[in-house]
């Protein structure tokens, strides 16, 4: 596996055998930060940390990744960078193409991540936009591979909104590695149909199955994997959340659920979760609709909170694996 130079905005871009790759070295990556065996063989190089939505998970794991392989970060907030308002796209790019070594960039649509690295002549990397979000789609792989010790065949369902990131990038990842893909919704949730086309594609030749169901009873049935995430996504306005509840509240992770679907079934969550009141917002929507948590029960995800907390970890050994594929590590 030779992706040197090589940018990471989505996998649709990368084959299976590269997708396979890439996890297998976040493995061995993960074994060395365990055994505390130094691995900075990229020390002299400079990375930019382009966020321009907030972030925990992603930041820290650019950070740590980079750190452990030798390099120095520099983070670019929201307000820190004149991306698009004062500077254009174009001009960025070129700026810190010549500067770092390397580029992550956060933010909102996916074609800002294509011009940034259509531009920057250095390896830029997608950490969530709009349309994908392809590092924790590797995390998630890598996390249903230890639990289970393989991935084809397995059989992942998503509830809830699948008409963005996690719901399109879930889709291709499964597609690609021959995992079976289930996204259950009401049918305005659905991914587009042109990506749905693709997929199944990819789906054809990996010898796996996408389904499009509207029906969560039926949807769960032998599922390996139940997977959600919260309702409104980052950039949506708060007043979108009487209307989600409403639409999606039918989809709820539940005990319930989790008991219909196939025997050993896991629960997981790319987090945050609003599985209980203790955050702001939580707190305020349990106020106004009279409920006590949204897209997963409390006891769902305490139950599951290993395999969640292991993908929330496993962020940082994927992500240090994209970066060392495509700046040459040795």
């Amino acid at each position: 596996m030779n992706l040197k130079g090589r940018n990471f905005l989505t996998l649709l871009d990368f084959t299976p055998e590269e997708i396979i790759g890439l996890l297998d070295l976040a493995v061995e990556f993960k074994r060395m930060k365990k055994e505390h065996i130094p691995h900075n063989h990229l020390i002299g190089r400079n990375i930019a940390l382009i966020f321009e939505k907030t972030s925990t998970r992603t930041r820290c794991a650019f950070d740590v990744a980079a750190h452990d392989l030798g390099m120095q970060t520099t983070y670019l907030s929201p307000s820190g960078s004149q991306i698009g308002k004062k500077e254009s796209i174009e001009d960025t790019a070129r700026v810190l193409g010549r500067m770092f070594d390397g580029i992550e960039y956060r933010g909102h649509g996916q074609k800002l991540v294509e011009s940034i690295a259509e531009h920057a002549g250095v390896p830029v990397w997608n950490g969530l936009t709009n349309e994908y979000h392809p590092t924790q789609i590797l995390a998630d792989m890598m996390t249903i591979r230890e639990h289970f010790g393989d991935l084809k065949g397995r059989k992942l369902v998503y509830m809830g909104d699948a008409r963005y990131n996690m719901g399109n990038s879930l889709m291709i990842g499964c597609s690609k590695l021959g995992l079976d893909f289930t996204a259950c919704a009401p049918a305005q949730y659905f991914p587009k149909q042109s990506l749905v086309e693709r997929c199944k594609a990819f789906s054809d030749t990996s010898g796996s199955h996408i389904t499009l169901e509207t029906d969560p009873l039926k949807g769960v049935e032998g599922a390996d994997i139940v997977y959600t995430d919260v309702w409104v996504s980052m950039g949506e306005p708060e007043s979108i959340w009487e209307e989600r509840i409403g639409d999606l509240t039918p989809y709820k992770v539940t005990m319930d659920l989790m008991n219909r679907a196939g025997d050993g079934a896991v629960f997981m969550h790319c987090l945050p979760a609003f599985h209980d009141l203790e955050t702001k917002i939580g707190a305020e929507m349990g106020a106004k609709f009279n409920i006590n948590d949204m897209e997963v029960t409390d006891e769902v995800f305490r139950k599951y909170s290993d395999i969640v907390f292991d993908e929330a970890e496993n962020r940082m050994h994927t992500i240090k694996a994209v970066m060392a594929a495509t700046l040459g590590y040795e």
